[in-house]
């Protein structure tokens, strides 16, 4: 039998990587609590329609990417068609409908797991890949798109990011203007049909503005010379994206404009951004969003405004210089059968100290004390027949090699102290 391996395009996270990515949701979940974000989860799978009904059956997500699977368990009647979830933002519009929490607006919500798309993984992408995300549902106006903008730029810096990305931003105009440029879009690509790639042809019936961002690189040449969003933008969402503008600017979020970033979608509007890193190769996106006023309703919700983003918690942690420091372990090394009995509840008193515990039973104590050096212990605690009589162990401080001898109920005490010294 060969050696079996994870599936394509998935990999077991653990060890530094683990740690690392977990440093990543525990900064984003600190600082969107700070921002007034509440936590939802929601399923990792939705019926299909959640996902096809907003991003279109002509996405290369639907299209191509997703993972769709018949739930029927060989009862026709029982039928549904489930996806695993390829991004956030339509399971938590779902949901918003699903609950009723039209009611109370404006609703921040923080989330963060795996999504999954079939696409050919490469560096920091992968097939099941993991997001942390954030919806403000409800607030109409500029200052919301700031405050998402300000949130994630603050993650950024507090992952060590500040000099790695930068902020592309653009807007793509209220309905109206969106409608204007649509129609400037069609006229220009009309005229060059014959050098368009299949897929670009198919959009160009369907959705003009997603040929901008398209991969083919004859495409590319093409859309190069075709109109700006800007040329279409009427008063009113100049006056939107000047506001968002002046908001970064008195908070101090660089950024550099960007009017070929775009969003395909029909219920996007208004401000689309992403923080770009060079570091990363050709897909050097690690977040981005913008405003999306017609989704909900579109799903059948009430007509509600939204803005969100979504960053690659892999694509972070690989680019963070402040990954998640291991805290280095006690080792409880009890030496005989009525020691080893007295050590689980010495081990329960040191974790509720708030230390991290782990024991080592076999071996002589030399050969326990040369594996704790290799595990990056901090400190061993010796109980023998003689630490048992005297209701005490023996703590050990690997560092330096000091030892002293400690009652059984001050050793969490006593560990929180010699840490706090250390400090």
């Amino acid at each position: 039998m060969s050696k079996l391996q994870p599936a394509r395009g998935t990999r077991d996270i653990y060890g530094e990587e683990s740690r690392n990515m977990a440093a990543v949701v525990d900064t984003f979940k600190r600082v969107a609590t700070s921002y007034g974000f509440e936590e939802l989860s929601t399923p990792i799978f939705e019926f299909t329609e959640v996902y096809k009904r907003p991003l279109g059956e002509s996405s290369d997500i639907v299209s191509k990417e997703m993972y769709t699977f018949d739930s029927h368990a060989g009862n026709a009647k029982d039928s549904e068609e489930l996806t695993l979830r390829p991004e956030f933002t339509a399971g938590i519009c779902r949901s918003f409908i699903s609950n009723g929490m039209q009611q109370n607006l404006p609703c921040r919500f923080m989330s963060s797991g795996p999504a999954f798309r079939r696409e050919r993984p490469q560096k920091g992408r992968y097939r099941q890949f993991h997001q942390i995300n954030a919806e403000l549902l409800g607030q109409p106006g500029a200052e919301a798109d700031v405050d998402l903008i300000a949130m994630a730029w603050r993650i950024l810096q507090e992952l060590g990011l500040g000099e790695k990305v930068i902020l592309h931003l653009n807007s793509l105009g209220d309905r109206e203007s969106r409608a204007a440029y649509r129609d400037d879009l069609v006229i220009y690509f009309e005229q060059h049909k014959g050098s368009l790639s299949e897929d670009s042809l198919r959009r160009l019936d369907s959705n003009p503005l997603r040929i901008l961002d398209s991969k083919d690189e004859g495409d590319a040449k093409i859309v190069d010379g075709a109109p700006l969003m800007s040329a279409s933008m009427n008063d009113a969402s100049r006056e939107f994206f000047e506001l968002v503008k002046k908001g970064l600017d008195a908070i101090g979020v660089p950024y550099e404009l960007d009017e070929r970033l775009v969003r395909g979608m029909d219920y996007y509007c208004h401000t689309a951004f992403e923080f770009v890193t060079t570091e990363l190769g050709a897909q050097g996106t690690v977040l981005a969003g913008g405003r999306y006023d017609g989704l909900i309703e579109q799903l059948g919700g009430p007509s509600t405004p939204g803005v969100g983003w979504a960053g690659g918690i892999e694509r972070l942690a690989m680019l963070s210089e402040k990954g998640a420091v291991p805290t280095r372990p006690v080792v409880i090394m009890p030496m005989g059968e009525a020691a080893t009995m007295k050590a689980f509840s010495v081990a329960e008193d040191i974790r509720a100290a708030g230390h991290r515990v782990t024991a080592d039973r076999s071996g002589n104590l030399k050969k326990r004390l040369t594996r704790a050096s290799k595990a990056n212990a901090r400190f061993a605690v010796v109980i023998g027949d003689n630490e048992l009589e005297g209701g005490s162990a023996a703590l050990k401080d690997l560092d330096n090699g000091e030892q002293q001898t400690i009652v059984f109920a001050e050793l969490g005490a006593v560990i929180s102290g010699l840490l706090g010294d250390a400090a």
